[in-house]
């Protein structure tokens, strides 16, 4: 399965069922008319270990409110019905382990989802979550980290499909000043292991940010900033983040609707 970027390419995360459901469907496709190439659905989890403050609290809001897997799903048919951007489960293995791995692929095939990225499942431990996912066709989207070994970085490459997505320093999310400077050579080194696109995460929140990840990868990943801006934008959150992301790409000033 191949994931089309544009250049200069998005992958934009938000935090589903933060504030409701209804709402992160809508801010997904305020996403994808600013031009995101692909969404992440974030499913909220109790114990996000390697969330930072920001997805944290979005969580446990959406977790108070009621979001689940099948919620999440849900969204994601009717995001799919609207568009042909790519679409992304991002979830902690324990809400699918609950929900049942097999029938989390047979769900996500019929929402038409693209794939998954299941944070803390490493690739080593992934056989029984590979075979499903082969059977309903969907794609593995594994992450590389700067801390990863040549072995790993090749394992990592060799299962993911649609892209790969490079996590530009070890630690928690959440935005920064500036972007770390292992991003690029984590690059280089999978760019040798894979023709997949790579996307580059963890941090980038500026326009410079995303203007420099697009020299060297495929697409910047943008998740805490937009979980923040929803946050603060009550009542305007979808307009906000697609105004958001068209200053962050630098098409704010050709672009006739905000989204």
């Amino acid at each position: 399965m191949a994931i089309k970027f544009h250049k200069p390419g998005l992958v934009a995360y938000i935090t589903c069922g933060d504030p409701d459901l209804g709402i992160s469907r809508d801010v997904a496709l305020a996403a994808i008319q600013a031009g995101a190439d692909v969404i992440e659905l974030g499913v909220p989890f109790s114990d996000p270990v390697a969330d930072g403050p920001v997805i944290q609290r979005a969580s446990e809001r959406a977790l108070k409110h009621g979001t689940n897997l099948p919620g999440v799903l849900d969204i994601a048919k009717q995001i799919r019905a609207q568009t042909k951007a790519g679409l992304i489960i991002f979830s902690y293995l324990n809400p699918i382990l609950q929900f049942g791995l097999e029938k989390f692929c047979a769900a996500a095939k019929e929402a038409r989802v693209d794939g998954a990225l299941v944070t803390d499942l490493p690739v080593e431990e992934a056989g029984e979550y590979l075979k499903a996912m082969k059977v309903h066709k969907l794609a593995p989207v594994f992450l590389a980290a700067p801390t990863s070994t040549d072995e790993r970085l090749r394992d990592v490459a060799r299962h993911s499909r649609g892209f790969v997505y490079a996590i530009s320093r070890t630690g928690i999310t959440g935005t920064r000043q500036e972007l770390a400077g292992d991003a690029r050579s984590l690059v280089e080194r999978l760019r040798a292991f894979t023709k997949l696109p790579i996307a580059v995460g963890f941090g980038v929140s500026t326009p410079q940010q995303f203007s420099e990840v697009n020299t060297f990868a495929d697409a910047a990943v943008v998740g805490s900033a937009i979980v923040q801006t929803v946050e603060q934008n009550p009542g305007r959150e979808a307009e906000a983040v697609g105004q958001f992301l068209l200053k962050l790409t630098g098409t704010a000033q050709t672009a006739t609707a905000g989204g």
